[in-house]
Parts: structure tokens; C-alpha cells; sequence
């Protein structure tokens, strides 16, 4: 039987059962390339301040690294009885290199350690998301170019509201996908910092040098006060808010693909290799992905919430709880990277129906507001000119026409303003094309609001 590294207290033997009930290396042990990082460079730091033999932190650095290639080579064996991958190693390094190996542990506690090895597995699992963010961008700016010039209906409420390009529509999640990495971004401030050397809870007697150590792993920053580095799990929780903002952007666009992909909307084709068919019905082509997208949003916050609850009671410093962390946190990491990646393929083999969406973009008096804006424009204040569209509207759904079937009669009985012209405001592409205001949807503010946005992701 494996010995606890607290037995010196203990009479008894653990019992089989809590073994079973407490052990995390069945999941933790993804976190063992930091678990061993965050050794290495604390048995250097440890030698450097004369707290251990320049000798002993040799051996104990080259017998880290023989057990990372044991575990990178799947050679490596793990025990249920070691409980976590902090012990799994530390005990693998103790029987390579002898006593010299139970000296890596002085000046540090698991509670600092965990908290390291989590930080470090954040910083990176961040950077991944922010570059697979930055590819989903870029897609998204590339279609928007590809099919430049197609009109779409705008919805609000879910019903008809205006005509917009389509470019400017797929810019909108760009945009909301730029927020999201840019919130992850940020949040690498608070996530980059060195909790290792607050030991237990109230920091060490011995000359430790964290400035060093912080050095050697790329942090940011030294964490200020010990039982605060111990104690909380903010920046996982700020990691899965972050993580659960996004997949409201990602069910949101799957949302819309799946209803754009139905044969009541029929505005886009989804590509074979990312729809499936049905085990009864033969001519159906359902879309699955973007649907276990939509699902796996519920999932991310289920994580998040998971969270929240288990550190909302917890008192000061470390608790056992805070173990239940990990299985949350890699599930988001996993949920959201296969997200990102299957997206951002998906949306390559997506074919837009031009003639369709363009025909709905301007049906069911969606540009009843140009109207308005021509009776703005010849002085009438906009609540009046509001209300005489609404009626110029309901005259036109009586007589079952189209605002573009009226004639000039028909518009000059509800106002001697409206003149011929009008014509030229209310069919879809000139309503697109009069929405010139900055972040508006014509040809010339969505050309260059592409520009701008693919140009800061160039830098």
C-alpha cells in the first residue's frame, strides 16, 4: 500500500472505500506537463536560495523530467492509492532518485501546488480558445465577403422588420465573437499570476524566492496575500463565465442556421459531412451539429453554475471541496475547443440562397420605415409620419398590396407629400443602400466595417 504523506499522524490505514471516494488523479492527471513545469522550476528556485544542495535539485530536475517522458510515452502507471497527480509524481520521483526526491516538496503544500498547476493549465487552455476564437473570426469576415451583396430579412421579434445584407448579419456574431476573445484575453491578467509559495495557507519560514519562480514560469505577477492564493477559485469561475458567454454567441448562430436551413425559411444548405439523416424517415437532412451545439450551451452553464454553488459557503483558507473544480473546468475546456473547431468548419460548407433570401428580405412591409424616413425627410415630425405609414400599411394588407403596388394615387390620398419618388425608397435594395449611418447596414458602412474588423485581427 502506497504511504500518505501524512501517516506520521495517522494509526490507522485509509479505508478502501474513501480511497475510491476521494481520489481526482482519475481526471487531474491532464494536469501532470504543469504539475511537473511548476516542480522544475520550484526545485531550481529552492537550490538558488540555498534551501536545498544545487546537487539535490539536479537530480531532482532530471528525475522530473524522465517521469514526463514516461507519462507523454503512456508508460506511466497511476495510482488510485496516490489520490492525485501531485503524489503520483512526487512518489514516482522519491522511488527514481531516492530521499533527494522528498526534498522537492519543502516551502509548498498541495493547496499552492493545485492552485499553480491549475493557472497553468488556464494559461494555456486560454490561448488555445483565443486562437481558435481568431479562426472562427476570420471565417466569418470571409463569408461575409464571399457573399457580399445579398439581402436578407432583418427580424425582430421574429417577425419581418427591415432588409439588411447579409455580410452585415454574419459581422454581428464576428463582432460578438471579437468581445468574447477579447474577454478571455483580459481575463489572462487575473489568471497569470503565481499563487506557488503560499504553502498551506500562511506562507513559509524558509528563504523562498517567488519573484524567481514566477520568472522562470512566465507569471505576470506574484499573488499578494497567502490565503487568498489558496482559498479561491475565481479565475476558473471568470474562465467558465467567459466560456458560457460565448456558447450563448455560438447557440445563437446555431440557432439561426438551423431554422435558416428548414423548408420554411430555406435560406441556406448545410453541407452533407455536417448534417445527418434519420433512422426512419428517408428523405430527411437534419441538423444535428449545430443542434448539439445549441445543447452543449446548457452544459457549459451547467459547469459555471457547478461552480458558483460549490464556492459560495466555503470559509477561509483551503477546503476539500474545491477538488470538485476540475471536472467542471475540463469539460468546458473540451466542450468549448470541439465547439470552436466543428463551427468554424461547418460554416465553410454552407451554401446561402441568394434568390430567396433576397425575395423575403423585401416582402411583409419591411420597408414600411423608409416610408417614415421619406416623410422625415419632407418635414413631417416623425411620430405623425410613424402613424400615416401605419395607416398607409393597413390600407395596403386591405386591398392585398405590396407597398411597391400602390399607386401615386394611393399615396397621395394618405398625403399630398409623398410624391413619385417614393418608389425609389421602398424596395429592399435601396432601403439597404439608404442606411448609411455609421454601423449601419448599407454596401459602403458594412465594406468598411469588414475592413476595419479584419485589420485588427491582423494585429
Amino acid at each position: 500500500m502506497a504511504k500518505k504523506p501524512w501517516a506520521g499522524r495517522f494509526t490507522e490505514a485509509t479505508s478502501k472505500s474513501v480511497e475510491r471516494y476521494t481520489e481526482s488523479i482519475s481526471y487531474d492527471k491532464r494536469l501532470w506537463r504543469y504539475d511537473i513545469e511548476g516542480s522544475i522550476a520550484h526545485a531550481r528556485m529552492l537550490a538558488k536560495q540555498g534551501i536545498i544542495a544545487k546537487k539535490e535539485s539536479g537530480c531532482i530536475v532530471k528525475g522530473l523530467k524522465e517521469v514526463y517522458r514516461e507519462i507523454d510515452e503512456g508508460r506511466f502507471v497511476f495510482s488510485e492509492e496516490l489520490e492525485d497527480i501531485h503524489m503520483n509524481i512526487e512518489s514516482a520521483l522519491i522511488e527514481k532518485i531516492g530521499d533527494a526526491g522528498g526534498k522537492l516538496h519543502t516551502a509548498r503544500s498541495r493547496n499552492d501546488q493545485v492552485a499553480l498547476d491549475i493557472r497553468l493549465y488556464l494559461r494555456a487552455e486560454t490561448d488555445e480558445i483565443c486562437g481558435l476564437l481568431l479562426g472562427l473570426e476570420k471565417k466569418l469576415a470571409d463569408t461575409a465577403e464571399d457573399y457580399f451583396g445579398i439581402i436578407v430579412p432583418g427580424y425582430t421579434h421574429t417577425q419581418r422588420a427591415q432588409p439588411v445584407l447579409l455580410s452585415h448579419h454574419l459581422m454581428a456574431y464576428a463582432q460578438m465573437f471579437e468581445r468574447d476573445r477579447e474577454r478571455f484575453t483580459d481575463a489572462l491578467k487575473r489568471i497569470n499570476i503565481l499563487p506557488l509559495g503560499a504553502c498551506a495557507l500562511a506562507g513559509t519560514s524558509l528563504p523562498i524566492d517567488r519573484a524567481y519562480v514566477a520568472e522562470l514560469l512566465e507569471f505576470d505577477g506574484v499573488s499578494e496575500n497567502s490565503i487568498d492564493s489558496v482559498s479561491d477559485r475565481d479565475a476558473v469561475i471568470e474562465f467558465l463565465s467567459c466560456s458560457s458567454l460565448m456558447m450563448i454567441h455560438i447557440s445563437r448562430i446555431a440557432e439561426e442556421l438551423i431554422l435558416w436551413s428548414s423548408e420554411e425559411f430555406s435560406f441556406i444548405e448545410i453541407s452533407d459531412a455536417y448534417t445527418t439523416g434519420s433512422s426512419i424517415m428517408p428523405q430527411k437532412k437534419n441538423p444535428d451539429v449545430a443542434e448539439l451545439m445549441r445543447g452543449k450551451t446548457g452544459r457549459v452553464f451547467g459547469n459555471l453554475v457547478s461552480l458558483l454553488t460549490l464556492m459560495k459557503g466555503l470559509p477561509l483558507s483551503y477546503n476539500r471541496d474545491m477538488q470538485e473544480d476540475k471536472e467542471p473546468l475540463f469539460d468546458t475546456c473540451d466542450t468549448v475547443k470541439a465547439t470552436l473547431n466543428i463551427l468554424t468548419e461547418m460554416l465553410g460548407g454552407i451554401a446561402f440562397k441568394r434568390e430567396k433570401m433576397e425575395s423575403s428580405a423585401g416582402a411583409a412591409f419591411s420597408t414600411a420605415t423608409d416610408i417614415a424616413e421619406y416623410l422625415v425627410r419632407c418635414g413631417l415630425p416623425f411620430r405623425k409620419a410613424h402613424e400615416l405609414t401605419g395607416k398607409i400599411v393597413r390600407y395596403a394588407i386591405d386591398k392585398g398590396k405590396t407597398l411597391t403596388e400602390l399607386t401615386p394615387e394611393e399615396y397621395s390620398f394618405h398625403s399630398p407629400l409623398i410624391g413619385s419618388d417614393i418608389y425609389s425608397c421602398i424596395d429592399a435594395t435601396a432601403s439597404v443602400k439608404a442606411k448609411n449611418s455609421f454601423g449601419g447596414t448599407s454596401p459602403e458602412m458594412v465594406k468598411g466595417q469588414i475592413a476595419r474588423f479584419k485589420k485588427r485581427l491582423r494585429t
